[in-house]
């Protein structure tokens, strides 16, 4: 068995062309440049849509700093035969292509998968879309949101008095990205035996519909539907958000026997353990609301400071609810290098997470974050398909590529 080069990356080698856009596609793609894959990336030249969300600084976006690191960064116009030409030599050349146009889109620009793999067969196409590449709502437009709300989760999302409420964040885009990530993994592992590479699909509504696991056999054995229930985890008590006496809140987590048992000796109510009610982890769920108004009562007597104390004391699992103030001035956050502070050509420098998991042997690394619409077109398009000067200056001017200069710079 050779021994591991920690000087390489785990992807280093793997070429990825990203074709995709907004944020399941790109988060995808991100997480495998964070590993050393050379990740490709096109955009049109006004840019990625992920540009346009979130917030910007001196007009350039802080989103598409963060989720276009480590990649390289083309514009290539493919709505123009010619453009879609030079992204198929790109892909012919690639490991992995990550797309989420509209289902059929890339067969109809001669880039499917069966198109490609005739002379790539080792190619690995991740395919994202809201609804998958068949069955009858494939050709529906669907957003990340959109399909949380098919999947269930946006049902289960929020107070059970109020219509259903969202993260503040494209929750299904990321999940779906990382599913779309871990399948092109298992596709190099099948491929590293058999040479051959497949094709992924990963539907925004499915890979949401995934995280409904606990309640989908109990709506097919009981036909029970599961509801918001706010900011209690149902059929888990005490797993609930508790007020204190300064006006805040502590989430505590106590379902398992023993830590219910240390829960209630730090709140110096012993008694609670002999009521029948409180006796096994399924009768609490079963009286969560008479449970829930007794440590309420207890909390409610006490700062939240004073909670926190007492139950990191007792080893009882509780945490304040952190905003993103909170978590810039965390010390766990800071010993662990959770955030990082990259140098950025626009910005000076920016924060943003830093690669996890957290590979002991070959750890990911952010190298750059991400920088100008077509910055590297005409460097990448030399390097990988060695058009000249002269060709480069052809497409740039018919419109089929763009490439940034630092007189055309533009705030994205």
């Amino acid at each position: 068995m050779s021994p591991i080069n920690a000087t390489q990356q785990s992807l280093h080698g793997i070429t990825v062309l990203e074709l995709g856009s907004t944020v399941a596609g790109p988060f995808c793609g991100r997480l495998l440049a964070d590993f050393g894959a050379k990740v490709i990336k096109v955009e049109p030249p006004d840019g990625d849509p992920v540009r346009s969300m979130g917030k910007r600084k001196d007009g350039v976006s802080l989103y598409a700093a963060s989720i276009f690191r480590n990649k390289t960064l083309l514009s290539i116009d493919l709505r123009i035969l010619e453009g879609r030409e030079i992204a198929k030599k790109l892909a012919l050349k690639a490991d992995i292509v990550i797309e989420n146009f509209k289902p059929g889109t890339l067969e109809k620009w001669g880039l499917g998968y069966e198109d490609l793999r005739k002379e790539n067969p080792g190619l690995i196409m991740v395919r994202i879309s809201g609804f998958g590449q068949d069955g009858p709502y494939k050709d529906r437009a669907g957003y990340g949101v959109i399909c949380e709300a098919m999947s269930g989760l946006r049902h289960l999302t929020g107070d059970p008095d109020r219509p259903p409420g969202r993260i503040a964040v494209s929750m299904t885009d990321y999940i779906t990205g990382l599913y779309a990530a871990y399948g092109a993994m298992n596709a190099l592992i099948v491929r590293g035996k058999t040479g051959m590479g497949q094709c992924i699909d990963a539907a925004l509504y499915e890979c949401a519909f995934s995280f409904m696991e606990p309640w989908i056999s109990a709506y097919d054995k009981l036909g029970h539907i599961a509801n918001r229930c706010g900011s209690r985890l149902p059929e888990s008590t005490p797993n609930n958000l508790y007020p204190t006496q300064d006006g805040q809140h502590i989430h505590i987590t106590a379902m398992a026997d023993s830590v219910f048992t240390r829960l209630c000796n730090s709140m110096n109510r012993p008694k609670l353990l002999q009521d029948e009610r409180y006796r096994t982890a399924i009768s609490r769920g079963q009286h969560f609301e008479s449970l829930d108004h007794e440590i309420g009562l207890w909390t409610g007597s006490h700062t939240l400071e004073e909670i926190e104390t007492i139950l990191q004391s007792a080893n009882v699992p509780a945490m304040r609810i952190y905003t993103i103030e909170d978590i810039f001035n965390d010390p766990h956050y800071e010993a662990r290098g959770s955030i990082q502070h990259v140098a950025d050509e626009q910005l000076g420098s920016v924060a943003m997470a830093e690669v996890v998991p957290r590979l002991s042997a070959t750890p990911g690394k952010i190298k750059h974050t991400g920088g100008w619409v077509g910055e590297s077109t005409r460097a990448t398009l030399s390097a990988e398909l060695g058009l000249s000067d002269t060709e480069l200056d052809r497409l740039e001017s018919q419109g089929v590529i763009y490439d940034r200069s630092e007189a055309k710079r533009p705030h994205f």
